[in-house]
């Protein structure tokens, strides 16, 4: 049994928190919104500060939105990684730069704590499944000392490097095709609109056919149900496809497809809609064409 701590509560880290509690490891979140925490250890989390079980755990995973605030975890103040004892590992599951991945290893490693760069995919229900897929780098020795933790919450490990970056950078592919496929979803499903095919026929139709794709059939549903809580929020995506496009810059590599898609999503963001489902990209080109979208006035 292992002594863990989840930072960040949102949709994906209350996920593995709950994954991890049900393969019965002492479990800890942390959360800036209290009422995450005290949710979570109504279910059975243990209860501490950060100061009082930090030297006692054996990994930190760290659920957080960027690669900012996953610095601030570690080594801001009250930062985590000064506190943990030495081999200790730090799970971080961010979608950061590579560069920022490599750079938070050596400042783990230099305080005795391993760091495993452990970007994730699959969504909040895979997270509360404990089926995510894991795109993960680092030594041989972080592996091992996040073993419990990747058994307990994920279906796939997949093994990219012995140093952190890699994964970081597998994500950054990852991220490029799923944000594209988000937009080109609402692209098409609204262009559909266009020609008399209707939100629910569209994926009863497209979602049995080559033009599908695993976001299609995951997020399009929220729009036939006017539904846009946000299981993955609109404002994710700005972060996220830009992290792409500076690694294309600093590799001079073109990638206008990203850099298209980006700007749907930043009309989003624009329009209010930074908080909502990232399916609500749809509501961009609902309005551009004078569309009504399901649950839209």
């Amino acid at each position: 049994m292992s002594t863990v701590a989840i930072f960040g509560l949102g949709s994906m880290g209350y996920g593995i928190a709950q994954s991890i509690l049900r393969a019965g490891h002492v479990t800890h979140g942390f959360d800036m919104v209290p009422a995450q925490v005290d949710r979570f250890q109504a279910e059975g989390g243990s209860a501490g500060t950060i100061a009082e079980v930090a030297s006692s755990l054996d990994a930190a995973v760290v659920v957080v939105l960027n690669a900012a605030q996953t610095e601030a975890v570690l080594f801001g103040e009250g930062g985590i990684v000064p506190l943990l004892a030495r081999g200790a590992v730090v799970m971080a599951c961010a979608t950061v730069p590579p560069e920022f991945a490599r750079d938070m290893e050596a400042r783990c490693l230099a305080h005795g704590v391993h760091y495993l760069d452990a970007p994730i995919s699959g969504g909040a229900g895979k997270a509360a499944q404990g089926a995510l897929s894991v795109m993960a780098s680092g030594t041989k020795a972080a592996f091992a000392a996040a073993g419990d933790v990747l058994a307990a919450t994920s279906e796939t490990v997949f093994e990219l490097g012995d140093a952190a970056g890699a994964g970081s950078a597998m994500k950054a592919v990852n991220q490029l095709l799923a944000g594209v496929h988000i937009a080109t979803m609402a692209e098409a499903l609204t262009f559909g609109m266009t020609q008399g095919v209707t939100p629910d026929k569209f994926v009863e139709v497209i979602s049995k056919c080559a033009g599908s794709s695993w976001m299609l059939e995951n997020r399009a549903p929220h729009i036939v149900a006017g539904d846009y809580t946000p299981l993955s929020s609109v404002n994710i995506w700005p972060k996220d496809l830009g992290i792409v496009l500076d690694i294309a810059k600093s590799a001079q590599f073109s990638a206008p497809i990203t850099a298209a898609a980006l700007q749907q999503f930043i009309a989003a963001a624009g329009m209010g809609l930074g908080h909502e489902d990232d399916s609500a990209v749809a509501k961009v080109y609902a309005r551009n064409a004078q569309l009504a979208l399901p649950g839209m006035d």
